[in-house]
């Protein structure tokens, strides 16, 4: 996964995010309204039920006999004169019509002056069986109308001896609910409306400063924490970037490599303080001449490269010379210590009149430095003789001695772990009776499996932990690197199959372009293997190291899927059955692998 892929996903969570707040806002508007629309009406028939049961007593103690609550209605006239009472409490209350229930649940009286002027719900039968009041709406889907009806118990000893049936328009109930509900609505809707904005104005702001910090970030992994120029990672990127541009551009450009003089005596003398503060001097010392370089970087330990553009290529000693006449005026002041001057020497190689890849110009800058540096040093040495025309390339034997010097001066790890590859792969070939040539290539091929790790950030190369999956997505990118390191080589179309493809899988699931079986070129899966077996058998900075043993039935659980079965079988066994097989820990002759016996096919 790119930084781009990875930083889209951070883009599109903010909207998610966005979208699920206010989604929730709005689900949790809508019940607040809604529990707020159902509290109004309950609140509206219980107001009513108390006002109502204040009616009935007052009705019930001045219309009401013993005899009428007891016998029931004796007289036609009673009971015209008790309907007719009634029916004024129903005109001065206002009420829809009211009943008057016996204890067996049969209509004594109504407002209409008729015993069956309103049906008994089944509600005001429980209300007059449980001896409480009850109260509920009843909707008329015909007339579109509301009635809330209550049933009111008259209790006489505990018993219920009456009950009362009022019915009202509950359309002032409903309509005041329906003003609570729009009200709430409008509230949160305008609540949820700020909170948007706030929220809208908050995510752009969190998007903005977290991009930010992931530029600042990323940009931190390609720089130096002293001096703060491009580390080794990212200097070797840009100047391949930039070779290719000038490639395709038919351009030029210069780079030089610049060594501080003794550093090492003054680290060990006056402390690593003292090589620090060596370090910022000399860094100043090149940006006071930052027009010149397109690319400036600390390249190593005591070393800086800088990268010159076609239109000051030329340019490049006087620069060189400019930086050195600074330093001549600058001094280390050192306790116990007189002032100490600070010299560099600097080696000069340009594009493509020294070299004719990335790899070739640092090994001939390399070779300049050296030069530089065995005239006593605090000088300036240009790489053979500037020429009119670009040089041939370098023979396949001085470009490997380039990548050697880049490989161990960016991780030791890394080119001890390509010793092991390379004498385990020379091994497996031995096993299969490979012939002289294509064992040459396989020899290099294992030696520079690994080179594109010099582009890869020292904080993610060395990290004594286990990746995350953004890290071992940057740790990917070596394959396509390396192969773009290693491509301009001379003789290189075997090996670089090699470098390209070692991390293949034979099931198809490997990378970069998930390659499968017998598609993948065997010096690629002979690596493979090779590779597999050092990463186990060899401490890293996560874990260390598993005894051989296991590290076999590794091999053997993944051959098949990960590995070719067949030369999993072929190491294998020669491991276990072979007195001089290569086994991990014991000492080898690093020279003898990185001295070609065979020119490379």
């Amino acid at each position: 996964m790119t930084d781009g892929e990875l930083r889209g996903r951070g883009t599109i969570l903010y909207p998610l995010v966005y979208a699920a707040t206010l989604t929730l806002v709005a689900v949790s508007s809508f019940a607040l309204a809604t529990l707020g629309h159902d509290h109004v009406i309950d609140t509206g028939i219980q107001v009513s039920m108390r006002d109502d049961q204040a009616v009935v007593r007052g009705f019930v103690e001045s219309n009401l006999t013993a005899a009428d609550v007891q016998g029931g209605i004796a007289t036609p006239d009673r009971r015209v004169a008790l309907e007719a009472s009634l029916a004024d409490l129903v005109r001065r209350h206002g009420y829809v019509g009211v009943e008057v229930i016996s204890a067996r649940g049969a209509a004594v009286l109504a407002a209409s002056g008729s015993a069956a002027a309103a049906p008994i719900p089944g509600q005001t039968t429980r209300a007059i069986f449980d001896g409480r009041p009850s109260a509920w709406i009843a909707s008329d889907a015909a007339s579109g109308t509301s009635t809330l009806i209550e049933a009111i118990p008259v209790l006489q000893g505990g018993d219920v001896v009456l009950a009362f049936q009022i019915r009202r328009d509950a359309a002032p109930i409903i309509a005041g609910a329906g003003d609570a509900w729009r009200d709430l609505v409008v509230v949160t809707v305008s609540a949820a409306v700020v909170l948007g904005v706030l929220l809208s104005a908050i995510f752009r702001a969190a998007n903005i400063r977290l991009r930010k910090q992931d530029a600042e970030l990323l940009e931190t992994r390609r720089r130096d924490p002293l001096t703060g120029l491009l580390n080794h990672g990212a200097a070797v990127t840009a100047l391949t970037g930039l070779v290719e541009k000038a490639r395709a551009d038919a351009s030029s450009i210069g780079v030089a490599l610049v060594d501080i003089d003794n550093f090492r005596l003054l680290n060990d003398v006056h402390g690593s303080t003292a090589g620090d503060q060596a370090l910022l001097v000399v860094a100043a010392a090149f940006r006071k001449d930052e027009e010149h370089w397109l690319v400036l970087s600390r390249f190593g330990p005591d070393e800086f490269l800088a990268i010159a553009p076609a239109s000051v290529a030329r340019d490049l000693p006087a620069a060189a010379q400019r930086v050195r006449d600074r330093l001549g005026a600058e001094h280390l002041d050192l306790p116990g210590s007189e002032r100490l001057p600070v010299t560099v020497s600097i080696g000069i190689a340009y594009f493509p009149f020294h070299a004719g890849s990335v790899i070739e110009l640092l090994s001939a800058a390399t070779t300049a430095l050296a030069e530089a540096k065995a005239s006593g040093g605090n000088g300036v040495a240009i790489a053979d003789a500037w020429t009119s025309e670009p040089r041939a390339p370098h023979t396949t034997f001085d470009v490997l001695q380039g990548l050697v010097v880049a490989i161990d001066r960016k991780d030791r790890y890394t080119k001890l772990h390509s010793e092991d590859v390379a004498a385990y792969a020379l091994f497996l070939a031995d096993r299969l009776g490979l012939a002289d040539d294509e064992r040459a290539s396989l020899r290099i091929a294992a030696l520079l499996h690994d080179v594109g790790k010099i582009g890869i950030p020292d904080d993610v190369l060395r990290k004594p932990g286990r990746l995350t999956p953004y890290e071992f997505e940057i740790v990917k990118q070596h394959v396509a690197l390396g192969d773009l390191i290693v491509r301009d080589v001379p003789d290189v179309a075997h090996i670089r199959e090699g470098v390209r493809y070692h991390h293949e899988r034979w099931d198809g699931n490997g990378y970069m372009l998930g390659l499968a079986g017998e598609n993948i070129p065997l010096i690629a899966r002979i690596l493979a293997v090779a590779d597999a077996f050092s990463a186990m058998t060899t401490s890293r900075p996560y874990r260390k190291a598993v005894a051989t043993e296991r590290a076999l039935d590794e091999l053997r659980a993944v051959a098949g899927t990960q590995l070719d079965a067949s030369l999993v079988e072929a190491f294998v066994s020669g491991l276990e059955l072979d007195a001089d097989a290569p086994l991990p820990g014991v000492a080898r002759n690093s020279k003898l692998l990185w001295t070609p016996t065979t020119r490379a096919a």
